[in-house]
């Protein structure tokens, strides 16, 4: 019998109480909070298995899982200011074992106070660790000098040189290169980190990464440049960092099943079927419908349900459909717009070839790993549980109510 692919388990510590900065893990940088965008980093790492949110906090739990991740109930004992990320971790990775029957053979450590934290970081520790070290840790090239103050009580200030000598002064190129550690996640084996209990034993890799996006949120100050950088450093890593704005896109097509209900079905006696939608997609679509942006959805699937929606939302509906792409490009013809300034929301194989076609392919956050990939944009929020809302707001502003710009 062949062993199983490896099982990579990430765990996002993100208690409730923060002293530096009240409510810190949910609070928003670049529209987001602080524990979707770590959510989002791992859900989009190639070799991640499986996002769990470690928390005592049920706001921050519900932002967590609108994110697509998995959420434990921290204990109370593991709540505390001296509670240590370790612990937190211990205590997922147990649940974790308890629900899957397997200890997941690496185990990660992501803080949501590192919000430019990137999915090739992520897979980076976890490549590591994977390829024979024990532990892994982000680090970035650091090339200052560190001094140390010496003043105690009422001696004068005195400075020590850390990492040089204060009488030799030599130029950057000619200097050791040091590694800082970011904070910002770390990967270790599973069976190792449950018998050591810490996030370093062994043989630690040091895995480098952009010296530009380390940054730790633990006071007001740091989360205001955060929010400053934001605009800079999310073009290309964070949750919609490539999103459409008001003025790029002409129109909306959405996907039903998996991307406006959370892809399951209840069956009746009768062989009926009932979905699930989410009421903030129906705002979202609204606002998008009066704002003029032409407005299709697109299934598969012949199904009453669909139909329902549609005439519920009072936008047209194209259904039973084999090859969407080529019902996408007749529709777009027929409406007089360019399928490169149509935006398509998706979440599975058959979204694809509409993926190809669409100037503007989003995935929402549970879209399946090639569809995720293939996106130019994806949600923090999981299909059926508002993605479309979010889709809308991006669009025309957290609102609602910005002007469609053609």
């Amino acid at each position: 019998m062949r062993d199983p692919a490896p099982r990579v388990l990430a765990v996002i510590p993100a208690r409730g109480g923060s002293k530096g900065v009240p409510g810190k893990n949910l609070a928003e940088v670049g529209g987001v909070p602080l524990v979707a965008r770590a959510v989002h980093a791992c859900r989009t790492a190639r070799l991640v298995s499986e996002v769990l949110v470690s928390t005592d906090d049920p706001a921050i739990a519900e932002a967590a899982r609108a994110a697509g991740a998995t959420t434990v109930e921290r204990p109370a004992p593991l709540s505390g200011d001296t509670a240590t990320s370790e612990a937190a971790v211990l205590h997922a990775l147990d649940t974790d074992e308890a629900r899957h029957g397997r200890l997941a053979d690496v185990v990660l450590l992501v803080q949501c106070t590192s919000p430019f934290l990137t999915a090739d970081d992520i897979d980076g520790v976890t490549a590591a660790v994977l390829e024979g070290a024990d532990t892994a840790v982000t680090a970035a090239p650091f090339h200052g000098f560190l001094w140390r103050d010496l003043a105690t009580g009422a001696t004068p200030s005195s400075g020590h040189g850390v990492n040089h000598d204060a009488a030799h002064r030599p130029r950057r190129q000619d200097r050791p290169e040091d590694l800082l550690e970011t904070g910002a996640a770390y990967a270790m084996r599973g069976d190792g980190f449950r018998a050591v209990r810490h996030r370093f034993f062994g043989r630690t890799a040091l895995v480098r990464t952009d010296p530009a996006r380390v940054l730790e949120i633990d006071d007001p100050h740091d989360l205001a440049r955060a929010r400053a950088l934001a605009p800079l450093l999310d073009r290309n890593e964070a949750p919609g960092a490539r999103r459409p704005g008001p003025g790029d896109v002409d129109a909306v097509v959405l996907d039903f099943d998996g991307t406006q209900t959370d892809d399951t079905v209840q069956i009746d006696a009768e062989g009926r079927e009932r979905v699930s939608v989410h009421r903030g997609d129906g705002l979202g679509i609204a606002a998008l419908r009066d704002a003029g942006i032409p407005l299709l959805i697109l299934s598969t699937e012949q199904n009453p349900v669909v139909t329902a929606r549609a005439r519920k939302l009072r936008i047209p509906v194209l259904h039973g459909v084999d090859r969407k792409d080529k019902a996408l490009k007749q529709w777009c013809d027929e409406q007089g717009v360019d399928p490169a300034r149509v935006l398509y929301a998706g979440n599975d194989a058959n979204d694809l070839p509409c993926f190809a076609l669409a100037g503007w392919p989003v995935a929402v956050a549970s879209a399946h790993e090639p569809v995720r990939r293939a996106a130019r944009a994806v949600t923090t929020a999981p299909g059926g549980r508002g993605a479309i809302r979010e889709i809308a707001s991006w669009l025309l502003g957290p609102d609602l109510k910005s002007p469609h710009l053609p």
